[in-house]
Formats: C-alpha cells, structure tokens, sequence
C-alpha cells in the first residue's frame, strides 16, 4: 500500500465526515442492547439488515455531499478492485454480528477509496466516543492523538490477529484460516481470532497489537484498517509481500520490525 503522495484534503472535508460517522454512530448505539437479538438465522439477518438501514439513511447523503463527484459502494460484503475515480467504501455497523449479540466490539467507518487506494478514514466507535482518523501522507489519530505502530522487531514476541470476512466462505479458506493459526501459534506469542477484521487493525495501528492478516479480499473490512496502520507507520501488503490495494486476493498488515518474519510464515499458506 502506498501513501507517499499526500491526499489534498481541507478540514471541512474530514470535519463533515467525522460528523455523518458519528451521527450514524448514535443510532446504532440506541439500537444496541446487552442481550443477543435474533435466534434463528433469519432473525438474526433481520436484525443485521435493520441496523444497516438504519445507519445507511444516515450516511449515504452527506458523505456524497462532502465530497462533491464521488461515488457509492453498494455492497460491504464485495471484494475486488473498484472503477476509477473515488469511492465511498462504508460499512455501517463494523461488527454487526457482534452488535446483534449483545457484545461492545463493534464501529461506523467511512473511508474514501482514490482509484484503489484508500485515502481518508473515519472509524467511529460509539460505546466508547473513540474516533480513528487518518489521511493519506498525513498520518493517523485517535481522536487527537497521533497513533504509532508497535516497535517490536521479534515475532515470538508479537501479538498478532486473523478472522473470516464474512459468513458463508469456503472451506479451502477455512482450512487456511486455521493452518495459519497454528503456524503463528508455533512461531508468534499470542493469537487472536475475531470479528471485525478493523477492529483489530486500529489495534495494530495503536501498537497494541503487532499484525494482522486476512485471507479475504472484502475491501469494506480492511480499507480503513488499511490506511490507519500505514498512516501509524506500519507495513501494509498483499501475502506475496506486494503493495496492498483493493484489488488484492488477501492482506497482511504489521509492525516493519516483525512484517518480514510473519510474511515467511503465512507466504506458503496463502
């Protein structure tokens, strides 16, 4: 992932995003509750399409508005390289399945995509009133303070993270999914297997966590992660160690001081 080239952007620009994330924030925290909703399948699809409605309704026009030329994502769950131009990529309730469930990790994004490059990023995290902000060549933010990633140089000592994009993938990606756990288990300290993949990525890019990886290429889960880890000055690629973009098959986001070494060891399972 590049980001050398600094995005031209105003303060009015980050300013109305930040504010249509939060206001779609509100209504997903008023919806939340600390009991699962849903008990069949179908219920608790119906309760995750409510929450995307509800928050859509809220996003989709001052975003398009902001940023005047701008076009719309559709579908969060699409993967694959998108058309020229500049994209809202947003996922309305990052970690819907956990929100239905009762459970607090879960988070409104919105990030502008610059022909297959994400380049502004708001993260907005209502339980808890954090906001995570970047913008490409001009860095990252926890609401006002600049993120870092991890210093560590020894993956046996690195907390690393991975998780399936969404629900219904194939079982080759299963099996992979759990092979590299092993192989990080045996050669990294600790790993956390969870949903959404953003929400460990501001992990990684707080230095919290070490690296991220994913076997998926569902581009609404990973581009504000994306940026947020390159803009705190982490190491973002494909797992051929390639510069990620959209357009990539899988992705991997780390420390530089352990990129290297957690590469070795998912290269030969992706």
């Amino acid at each position: 992932m590049n980001t050398a080239m600094p995005f031209d952007v105003d303060r009015t620009l980050m300013s109305d995003v930040t504010a249509a994330v939060k206001a779609a924030g509100l209504i997903l925290r008023d919806r939340h509750t600390s009991h699962a909703r849903g008990v069949s399948l179908d219920g608790i699809v119906d309760e995750i399409h409510a929450n995307d409605r509800a928050v859509l309704d809220v996003l989709r026009e001052p975003l398009l508005r902001a940023r005047q030329g701008s076009l719309w994502s559709e579908d969060e769950l699409a993967g694959g390289a998108l058309p020229p131009g500049e994209w809202w990529v947003v996922d309305p309730a990052e970690g819907n399945i956990n929100h239905v469930h009762g459970m607090d990790d879960w988070a409104v994004t919105a990030t502008l995509v610059r022909d297959n490059q994400p380049v502004l990023t708001v993260v907005h995290l209502p339980l808890t009133g954090d906001t995570y902000t970047a913008v490409a060549g001009g860095g990252a933010r926890l609401n006002d303070r600049p993120l870092a990633v991890s210093a560590k140089t020894d993956l046996g000592a690195a907390l690393t993270g991975t998780g399936q994009a969404k629900p219904g993938e194939d079982e080759h990606t299963f099996r992979r999914i759990g092979d590299s756990v092993t192989a990080m288990l045996v050669n990294g300290l600790v790993v956390r297997v969870s949903v959404p993949a953003t929400m460990q990525l501001i992990h990684v890019a707080a230095g919290r966590m070490d690296a991220f990886w994913q076997f998926s290429d569902v581009r609404s889960g990973l581009v504000a992660g994306a940026l947020l880890v390159a803009e705190a000055g982490g190491t973002v690629t494909d797992l051929a160690g390639e510069p990620w973009s959209t357009a990539s098959g899988d992705f991997l986001a780390a420390a530089p001081g352990i990129h290297a070494a957690a590469l070795k060891v998912l290269a030969p399972i992706a």
